[in-house]
């Protein structure tokens, strides 16, 4: 799942500070935004450690299984989360894309890990690579309006946990991720 050095610790940043916004988004006083932002802190940290360059760091096989179990772990929470609102749906095609991803790289040789790139099914890259082209697309269409709003509104209200243009901010920047992730697999 690495690219061009450069490109992969661009990468590791901007999933790590992602999921340090979202650390903070855990402080808010609601708690369903707490749960999804807790959700979202190890979906950004997880792709920041899964962004590593290979010349750093190239975990072993167990590593990349104990991946795919924690969010495979997290595919089923939004799984069950999505019963009562159809919205966690997303967090469940992203947990199950780090945990294909993950189980991706656990099944490849080791051998190959330095040189990345044709791991996984096509077909099923193809399409999560369609849906989070889509999810970008539309979350940054999203994200103009309610910086209008919360603009032309006198501001938000609430603290940095309780923004939503920064929330959506912070989903957009992890559904890029997810896509240069994915293209780099």
């Amino acid at each position: 799942m690495h690219g061009p050095l450069s490109a992969a610790w661009l990468l590791v940043a901007l999933c790590a500070a992602t999921g340090a916004y979202c650390l903070l988004r855990m402080r808010s006083p609601v708690d369903e935004q707490r749960r999804t932002a807790g959700g979202e802190a190890l979906m950004g940290f997880g792709m920041a450690l899964m962004a590593v360059p290979a010349a750093v760091l190239t975990p072993p096989r167990p590593v990349w299984l104990l991946y795919a179990v924690v969010f495979g772990a997290a595919a089923l929470r939004a799984l069950w989360a999505s019963r009562a609102g159809a919205h966690h749906l997303h967090h469940l095609v992203g947990a199950f894309a780090m945990a294909y991803m993950a189980v991706a790289m656990a099944a490849r040789p080791p051998a190959e890990h330095a040189h990345h790139g044709g791991a996984g099914a096509p077909a099923l890259t193809a399409l999560l690579l369609v849906y989070f082209a889509a999810y970008v697309l539309w979350s940054g269409s999203r994200l103009v309006p309610a910086t209008a709003t919360a603009t032309t509104a006198g501001g938000p209200a609430g603290g940095w946990g309780d923004r939503p243009e920064l929330a959506r901010a912070c989903r957009l920047s992890m559904g890029i991720g997810m896509l240069a992730m994915l293209l780099t697999m």
